[in-house]
């Protein structure tokens, strides 16, 4: 089924619709997780320098939020024999498939604040 079908079909079941919703919510929601996906968008990072691409996140929060991205299925890790031992974050496959969704969020972000801008 492809994916308008899919989207159709889900709209026309709003259990469906709203079970879809809140799994997305679910991977995304949290101060951070776009961020990193979003940083992550433009190819593989270490840890340190996802901390230093992201003003204002802990190294705390940025682990917990790699854990939970790797869960999801949205980032893949890569540990390398070396030493001192490499560690990479990347998106996989369906991480890379956010781009649509934030490409959206970003025009719908800057048509928003045009429009309330205008009118003060």
């Amino acid at each position: 089924m492809n994916t308008s079908k899919a989207f159709e079909k889900a709209k026309s079941c709003s259990s469906q619709f709203i079970l879809a919703i809140n799994d997305t919510l679910n991977v995304l929601i949290g101060k951070w997780k776009l961020p990193i996906i979003g940083v992550l968008l433009y190819g593989k990072k270490r840890f340190k320098e996802l901390e230093r691409a992201i003003p204002g996140i802990t190294p705390r929060m940025l682990s917990k939020e790699l854990k939970e991205l790797e869960l999801n299925g949205i980032v893949t890790r890569t540990v390398y024999d070396t030493i001192p031992v490499t560690v990479e974050y990347e998106l996989s496959n369906s991480g890379k498939s956010l781009r649509e969704v934030l490409d959206m969020m970003i025009q719908w972000g800057l048509n928003h604040r045009k429009q309330n801008m205008s009118r003060k």
